[in-house]
């Protein structure tokens, strides 16, 4: 067998364990997670707004449960799947932050409505609207709902603030949903690298949000959550004070992306490093390159590629070579790193990245303290 548990159970709890895990593994420092967790909901607090973390980012019951006892209202999860697993490990105040509009889907909601206390659902159609108020009243249920405002990407979301009257109206004649407020989340802004030029974009949107919310208070539906924000804008929105509650999920990783993110105006990194992937050298029979056992199966590949943290030369960069396999490139490497070397990797993209593991491999220092099963992998429905 080579599942995690059977591979590294036995190595929990002994100093430097590490060393010993089997590669390519997902790692998460225990400490930096923490402070990361303590650190958003520390700025939240400070300025008087609810923090829903994103569990898109984690996946993780473990993971939720401590950001619940930092303070969080809940948590945010993207699809009905994500939410059923988190529910079912006992996670409360979850918001599915993406429509469900499927027949079935729908019919899942209901149920969960039923046993997962604090849920709450967006919408931003009012014929699902009526779908899942008729799912709703066969169960006996009831649910709170936010009202998806779009952005301007056109992904998902009512595209004026007329068609956000138009569905509050739709919502307030169906018995078995109460509409809170509304959810605007600027995914396209949150990756700009220039602090100035990201601020410029979401003051922008925001001014759009405002006058969304004054639409909606003019006809008697004035909002009590306004959810949104990310770890991108997350300094930002806290200035600008439109938000009730943050969605930020990032922040108690980090990644590449986020990290070549100016997040605060004045180059301070409020948060740490906590995930990466543990790799090792495989082959070093060229001067300029070695090969690592991580490739395409186990970091994402939608933000870039990875970079090397710990390890291996501080000139050296990485360069995917395969499904299997990376190369560390830099001169003379082949010559200072063996097969068998370790190496740290900050991954490219933290969400979809974990999507590729079932366990998060939790380290203090060098030594392996748990295992953690990453409980909504492949929770894509």
């Amino acid at each position: 067998m080579s599942d995690d548990l059977t591979l590294h159970a036995h190595l929990v709890g002994r100093q430097g364990s590490r060393a010993d895990l089997n590669t390519p593994v997902l790692v998460l420092d225990i400490d930096a997670l923490d402070r990361n967790i303590a650190a958003m909901a520390g700025l939240a607090a400070a300025h008087g707004i609810g923090l829903r973390p994103h569990a898109k980012t984690h996946k993780s019951v473990d993971i939720a449960k401590r950001q619940l006892a930092a303070g969080a209202a809940g948590v945010c999860c993207a699809k009905i799947g994500e939410a059923e697993a988190l529910a079912d490990g006992g996670i409360t105040g979850i918001l599915i932050t993406s429509p469900v509009a499927a027949p079935h889907a729908i019919e899942r909601l209901a149920a969960l409505a039923t046993r997962a206390d604090g849920l709450m659902a967006t919408v931003d159609h009012p014929d699902v609207a009526r779908r899942i108020d008729a799912a709703l009243a066969a169960q006996g249920a009831t649910l709170d709902v936010l009202i998806d405002i779009d952005p301007g990407i056109a992904r998902t979301g009512v595209a004026s603030p007329e068609k956000a009257v138009d569905l509050a109206r739709a919502i307030a004649a169906l018995p078995a949903l109460r509409w809170r407020g509304v959810q605007y989340y600027c995914g396209s802004q949150q990756h700009i690298e220039d602090y100035a030029e990201r601020r410029a974009a979401i003051v922008e949107r925001t001014d759009y949000l405002k006058t969304v919310l004054a639409t909606l208070a003019d006809a008697g539906f004035a909002a009590e959550i306004v959810s949104g924000s990310g770890t991108g804008t997350h300094h930002i929105d806290l200035d600008l004070g439109v938000f009730t509650e943050l969605q930020a999920g990032s922040y108690v990783f980090m990644d590449k992306q986020y990290c070549d993110c100016d997040l605060t105006g004045d180059g301070a990194v409020p948060f740490e490093v906590a995930l990466g992937v543990d790799a090792r050298v495989v082959s070093a029979n060229h001067s300029g390159l070695v090969t690592i056992d991580a490739g395409f199966k186990s970091l994402s590949t939608d933000g870039g590629v990875a970079v090397v943290r710990l390890g291996a030369p501080a000139d050296s960069f990485f360069a995917f070579m395969g499904d299997e396999h990376a190369a560390l490139v830099a001169p003379g490497i082949g010559e200072r790193m063996a097969p068998g070397d370790p190496v740290t990797l900050t991954v490219p993209h933290c969400d979809p990245t974990v999507n590729l593991y079932d366990h998060y491999h939790v380290v203090a220092g060098d030594t392996l303290v748990a295992i953690w099963p990453v409980s909504a992998r492949g929770r894509a429905r």
